[in-house]
């Protein structure tokens, strides 16, 4: 009897269509059994597939459900034992599956493999036995799956379950939530009521005291196992000098010499907690919130209050407050960086006033006329220009703080010292607007892509950052001192009226004073009776006019008046570099490399007209090198009512508050 079936053409697999021609083999089998009644011990099956017969004979692999719901379909009617392998040559059933002549369909189908089938019943003492076929590429194999059991003898709850909590609060609450759960589970049967407002107190209670077993029961192992024997703790254990003792609870606690004490137990035996751990961290934080993100020693006081005592606790508060957001917000400190090299312009032997320092200070009020009912009063200003390497001054008077005001002033200071090759001041609007007025080419100190073309220009005016007023200390200086005198001039003659003629000459004053003042401390050598100040650049005069310079022939006095001039002007910038730019050698402060101010680096940006709370918060999107590559300014972006502003701004105006790092 014969039976095949055709393959459909998008077809399983080879293996599975194998397996498929042996189910169909024991269906056949099956009708021959109903017909002949003839027993299935008697029947024996051959098939040219080693790839079924491993799956047939398979005793340690488990198959995806197709082939498993075949191969026990084949195992139902006869066991493996009787399934056997012919060769492909030799098995008639492969006539159904290819063209054939009539020639081979008599000697091999009507016939069968006779001589081959005695050849195997002389050897059917020999059990057959074969193998799954590449079991780890077969993908009908199931993946196998390694189940590992641990049986652990402690039944405590591990601490590092903790590690997933952000506070102490919700970690109280979780456990006793967990506690709760199984109360209500153990009374299902017997109630069905809710908690009470006393069974979650009480839940919260034994939570508090379940976390502080388990962190003591695996930081303090040693101590617990001793005091539990009644014995002292040996000197070498770090809680010897607290005495440490447990209660009825089970919790490690500090004994110390206050037990006869009043004082309740938490105060006269506060629970023993490691530093170290995670637990105390949120201890920490819970207290440090509690009082408001005060300092160090308020947080402490409430820790200790509360009954708790934390092995080193003063380094870990400290720890917390350094990384807590709020209190950098509140009380954190600006940015600050290693006082900067002084640039090339205060170190160049250069006709004065060629590198010009500019601001404007004041007001004063002068009387500008009479009326009749006394005088009508103004407010006027001063512009001081300095020169950036001799540090010699000129004070200009102006009647408003305007782009036109501050024109005049210029040109009256063109006309007196010449042309200045560079200005540099702050952004002050009056000198912008001039800037743009006049014409001249301004260098934005964080555009430098545009700085060489400005600088072919006669005249280049460079601005500061704005808010950095410590970053124009060469003329912030002198404006205090420029203020210092003009107070005392003004105190020796309060009586009398300011006017505005009077003004101009006491600024004249007040420069002359400036101009003479000393670059260098006052030597006590006779040998240089002279002292360096800017007086005798401008003047080339040293002391009083009659004096002549030293080392001169008499003779050039009066054949060589040009030789007098060139003497003492090669006299002051040789003192210039020997001592006033060797004193500049030192910083008095800001002594120290920082760290960089990094892209994405979260601040706070300083705004004088809000209080510190409302300070917006921002982020850096640009910083800006110097010559030494640590940054000093930085680009800020900032968000206020969904509006994005960008600022420019010193690091002394930004509050750190969390780093990309």
């Amino acid at each position: 009897m014969g039976k095949s079936k055709v393959a459909p053409k998008l077809a399983s697999s080879v293996p599975r269509l194998e397996l498929c021609a042996a189910v169909l083999g024991v269906e056949i089998a099956c009708i021959i059994r109903d017909q002949l009644d003839v027993s299935a011990d008697h029947f024996k099956f051959f098939t040219d597939s080693r790839i079924v017969l491993g799956y047939i004979y398979n005793q340690t692999k488990r198959f995806l459900t197709y082939v498993s719901n075949r191969i026990q379909r084949i195992l139902i009617f006869a066991p493996a034992y009787c399934w056997n392998f012919v060769p492909t040559n030799q098995n008639p059933a492969d006539h159904g599956t290819r063209p054939t002549v009539d020639r081979a369909m008599y000697d091999s189908w009507l016939r069968g493999p006779v001589e081959w089938l005695q050849l195997q019943d002389a050897n059917s003492d020999q059990a057959p036995s074969f193998e799954l076929i590449e079991p780890t590429l077969d993908n009908e194999i199931k993946q196998e799956v390694l189940v590992n059991k641990i049986h652990s003898p402690n039944l405590l709850l591990g601490s590092h379950r903790f590690e997933k909590f952000s506070s102490w609060k919700s970690l109280v609450c979780a456990i006793a939530f967990l506690k709760l759960f199984a109360r209500r589970w153990k009374r299902r049967k017997d109630s069905l009521s809710g908690d009470t407002e006393e069974d979650r107190i009480h839940a919260q209670k034994d939570a508090e005291g379940l976390i502080i077993r388990t962190v003591q029961s695996e930081v303090f192992r040693r101590e617990k196992d001793i005091l539990k024997d009644s014995k002292s703790i040996s000197k070498d254990s770090r809680l010897s000098k607290l005495d440490p003792t447990l209660d009825d609870n089970d919790i490690l606690r500090v004994g110390g010499r206050l037990r006869h004490s009043e004082f309740d137990l938490a105060e006269r035996s506060p629970i023993l907690m490691p530093g170290e751990h995670r637990v105390s961290l949120l201890i920490v934080l819970h207290f440090h919130e509690q009082t408001h993100h005060q300092g160090r020693h308020i947080t402490e006081g409430a820790i200790r209050n509360a009954g708790w005592w934390i092995t080193g606790a003063k380094r870990l508060v400290s720890s917390v407050i350094f990384k807590c957001v709020n209190c950098r917000r509140g009380r954190g400190k600006f940015l600050s960086q290693k006082m900067a090299d002084l640039p090339p312009e205060r170190l160049k032997s250069s006709p004065p006033f060629t590198y010009v320092g500019v601001d404007c200070f004041g007001p004063w009020n002068v009387t500008t006329r009479k009326t009749r009912g006394g005088s009508a009063d103004s407010k006027r200003w001063a512009v001081l220009f300095t020169c950036m390497c001799s540090r010699a001054v000129h004070i200009e008077v102006i009647e408003q703080m305007s782009t036109a005001s501050f024109i005049n002033a210029l040109r009256r200071f063109y006309s007196i010292r010449g042309a200045v090759k560079e200005f540099y001041s702050d952004r002050g609007t009056n000198f912008i607007g001039a800037v743009r007025e006049l014409g001249m080419y301004s260098i934005n100190v964080e555009d430098p892509a545009i700085r060489s073309i400005l600088a072919e220009r006669n005249t280049v005016w460079k601005f500061n950052t704005p808010y950095s007023s410590h970053m124009g200390g060469v003329w912030e200086r002198l404006i205090g001192v420029t203020r210092r005198i003009l107070d005392a001039i003004l105190l020796e003659v309060k009586h009398a009226k300011l006017t505005h003629e009077v003004l101009c000459t006491f600024f004249a004053e007040v420069a002359a004073i400036i101009n003479s003042r000393p670059l260098v401390p006052v030597s006590s050598d006779s040998n240089s009776p002279t002292v360096l100040s800017p007086n005798i650049l401008l003047t080339q005069k040293v002391g009083d006019v009659s004096d002549a310079p030293l080392n001169l022939n008499v003779r050039d006095l009066y054949t060589s008046q040009w030789k007098i001039v060139q003497i003492l002007a090669d006299r002051f910038w040789e003192r210039w570099r020997k001592q006033y730019l060797q004193s500049l050698q030192s910083r008095n402060k800001w002594k120290g490399v920082k760290p960089n101010v990094q892209v994405d680096d979260i601040v706070i940006l300083k705004d004088d007209e809000q209080h510190r709370n409302l300070w917006p918060l921002g982020r850096v999107t640009r910083v800006f090198p110097s010559r030494d590559d640590l940054v000093r300014k930085v680009e800020v972006v900032t968000f206020v009512n969904g509006t994005k502003h960008t600022y420019v701004r010193p690091i002394t105006h930004v509050v750190p508050i969390l780093s990309t790092e």
